[in-house]
């Protein structure tokens, strides 16, 4: 197959800088999605406050950032397939310091459709680089460690999850207790207005910063010696009988089934990550900006736990059923737990010195644990025997990713409509369990 062929030369290069060196590039690419993608977290209690939203309203950062996913997927399919994966990574980028550029007069503005326009341009640059970079990890080697090669890249992923939102807090979010409600609810509408202007108006340099990083990340990769690969596009665009190359991968369960599966997948992986500042926030969490960092730093956990026992002592199958079963747990855990005891923490963790959260908050960090490992695990039991479909089937995955925009925007209606963020997080229970369908059955299914 195309995809063996087109791998091969990757690994065969002479010299250890050469045959690595598109794992190193790929690697810097995951970071920067990170980097850019776990921000959020820390954005939406921020805007919350410099918008002044409610619980849905917030939300929408997460909806109309992953929904780019479901709208551009496609079209970046078919924009890499037109000009190669490199350059289309170079594209990516690009769109990405554009939609940064745009946080400016966004935060000039302090209008809200502004921030989310921003948003977009970013997931729209991030769909483009996500469609080239996932499957050009899973055929630049062997099928069955494909997963501890997406574990790697989810580790500097989630490393940089880890660092974005300590960054943003060390950047945007100090002094922030005079925004609180009641100090606001002091000042007359002009002060007020003043206030919230110039904690907007934090974003500017930050986002700038980011601007240039992504233009000069856009030129390396340029003049970088990362090689294109074939992942069958030739001979999809030879299948002109073929009614639309959508009709061809919808006859693959394994795929349709892994969509779905990364649809939950994303959404919980979301919520654990981008709710849990809101939340700690309510329960008066003084570090409320940095407690992403909390989920993303046992995502990394678990991610080095995946690339040490896979496949050496468990399948990418296993390991997947092991996830969803812990998603369910922690869930029940959140629902269930007392947000006023932080008895967990002082058990777990209090020799690390770091102040302690409570249980609730704790659990949705925990989630990191439950969903790391999902996504490595995900991708390449989807994609196998799809053969020239890989490109498309990966578009296809890649969609899945729009649960992020959804599945948090549901959890936001029903904390505003309930007035109980902790019961909202019931959701997570029907998404575990797809996941844990699709580990034990669905991704064996060959026809419908």
């Amino acid at each position: 197959m195309s995809t063996h062929t087109s791998a091969t030369p990757l690994m065969k290069e002479e010299g250890a800088l050469t045959r690595y060196m598109p794992m190193m590039i790929i690697g810097g690419l995951f970071f920067m999605f990170g980097f850019v993608t776990w921000l959020n977290g820390s954005l939406i209690p921020f805007l919350q406050i410099t918008c002044e939203l409610n619980h849905f309203e917030a939300y929408f950062v997460t909806l109309v950032f992953y929904i780019a996913y479901t709208v551009m997927a496609l079209p970046a399919a078919k924009v890499l397939k037109s000009i190669g994966y490199k350059k289309g990574i170079v594209g990516g980028l690009l769109v990405m310091t554009v939609g940064a550029l745009v946080f400016i007069p966004a935060a000039q503005t302090k209008l809200y459709s502004v921030f989310l326009i921003a948003l977009f341009l970013l997931g729209t640059g991030l769909t483009i680089l996500q469609t080239a970079a996932n499957p050009y990890l899973v055929v630049i080697g062997p099928q069955e460690s494909a997963a501890v090669r997406i574990s790697i890249m989810g580790i500097l992923n989630k490393g940089a999850g880890i660092i974005a939102p300590i960054f943003f807090t060390a950047f945007v979010l100090t002094d922030m207790s005079q925004y609180n409600e009641s100090y606001l609810g002091t000042l007359n509408a002009v002060e007020r207005l003043q206030a919230l202007q110039e904690l907007s108006s934090r974003l500017i340099f930050p986002y700038f910063i980011m601007a240039g990083m992504l233009a000069i990340l856009a030129v390396f990769i340029h003049f970088s010696p990362l090689p294109d690969v074939d992942l069958g596009a030739e001979e999809n665009d030879l299948s002109v009988e073929r009614t639309s190359e959508i009709k061809g991968v919808l006859h693959y369960p394994q795929l349709i089934l892994g969509m779905l599966t990364l649809f939950f997948y994303i959404g919980v992986e979301v919520i654990a990550g981008d709710t849990i500042g809101l939340y700690g926030k309510e329960l008066g969490v003084t570090n409320f900006g940095q407690l992403t960092s909390y989920t993303m730093a046992f995502m990394v956990v678990a991610y080095i736990i995946g690339i040490v026992v896979i496949p050496r002592w468990i399948s990418q199958e296993k390991a997947l059923v092991v996830s969803a079963v812990l998603g369910l747990v922690f869930s029940i855990f959140i629902i269930i737990g007392a947000k006023d005891s932080t008895a967990v923490w002082d058990l777990m963790f209090s020799w690390s010195g770091v102040p302690a959260i409570p249980n609730t908050v704790l659990f949705v960090a925990l989630l990191g644990l439950a969903n790391a490992l999902v996504w490595p695990a995900v991708w390449p039991m989807a994609l196998k025997d799809l053969g020239k479909q890989t490109a498309t089937g990966s578009a296809v995955l890649i969609m899945g990713i729009s649960g992020g925009a959804l599945l948090p925007l549901l959890y936001g209606a029903f904390a505003e409509q309930t007035g109980d963020s902790q019961l909202s997080y019931w959701i997570m229970l029907p998404c575990y369990a797809f996941i844990l369908y699709y580990a034990l059955i669905g991704h064996k299914k060959r026809n419908w």
